[in-house]
């Protein structure tokens, strides 16, 4: 087990008519649980990208590919432009990286990507979630938890044809089967969705080894028993590997809230 990191931003924003400061703060983790062998999971923690890679292939290949698709995405927080351009061109580069090990490399060789960054180009900031594979952003936004990316999978495309239950879907056959991955033979292009900022807003960016153990409404739970992050991202690799640890385990947990100079003022 990787031990939990924890860390803490700052972030002024805004123009005459509108200034304040979005506080961040962010703990993650990555297991290799209890069942494989190596840890094919990476993960990215730096502002203001946060990015969950869970890779597949045998031997090393899904090692890799997931390891150089995180390291193209720190590359493109070190060049000082998160945007969904600059993301796309580092996973160009990610895809020619996992292409230039054949020895370890395949067709089944291939990584998810899917987190958040914020975007400070607008006032005020907008966050905007990209998701490639089935890991997942989920949004606790007011009491309500909400999967915000889609999983690209089978399973996924069955339940949306309405040929499969929720229920069903558990234990589906292809239920580790994505469409959609970062991989040597082709790119892949993300989905992308915007969200306000909003005060009290908290983030959950998992790996399936998460969501294979937990339920929705366990993540919930752990999210409101444990205000501070890093003891939620805890508590969840602790019940993921309790009930089971089928897989790799890879959680971030990032909590906004937002201070306006109006509010500030007044207050």
């Amino acid at each position: 087990m990787s031990g939990v990191s924890a860390q803490q931003r700052s972030v002024r924003f805004g123009d005459r008519a509108q200034s304040g400061a979005i506080d961040l703060t962010w703990a993650s983790v990555t297991d290799t649980g209890r069942r494989r062998e190596i840890n094919q999971d990476a993960l990215l923690t730096a502002f203001p990208l946060f990015v969950v890679a869970d890779g597949m292939g045998g031997h090393l290949g899904g090692e890799i590919a997931s390891a150089s698709t995180v390291d193209r995405m720190r590359g493109v927080v070190d060049a000082g432009r998160v945007t969904s351009k600059t993301i796309e061109k580092g996973l160009a580069r990610a895809v020619k990286d996992i292409a230039s090990h054949p020895e370890t490399t395949d067709d089944g060789t291939g990584t998810t990507l899917t987190g958040v960054y914020l975007d400070d180009s607008h006032t005020p900031p907008q966050w905007v979630t990209l998701n490639i594979g089935d890991s997942r952003v989920y949004l606790l936004r007011d009491g309500v938890l909400a999967q915000v990316t889609t999983d690209h999978s089978v399973v996924q495309e069955l339940m949306a044809a309405g040929r499969l239950s929720p229920e069903e879907a558990e234990n589906h056959p292809y239920g580790n089967v994505i469409t959609r991955a970062v991989g040597p033979s082709e790119g892949a292009t993300p989905d992308y969705v915007r969200l306000d900022v909003a005060d009290g807003d908290r983030f959950v960016i998992c790996s399936d080894g998460l969501t294979k153990e937990l339920t929705d409404y366990g993540i919930q739970h752990f999210l409101d028993a444990h205000p501070d992050p890093a003891e939620a991202v805890t508590a969840m690799l602790d019940a993921a590997l309790e009930n089971g640890g089928r897989d790799n385990v890879t959680i971030i947990v990032l909590d906004v809230a937002v201070r306006t100079d109006s509010s500030t003022a007044a207050g």
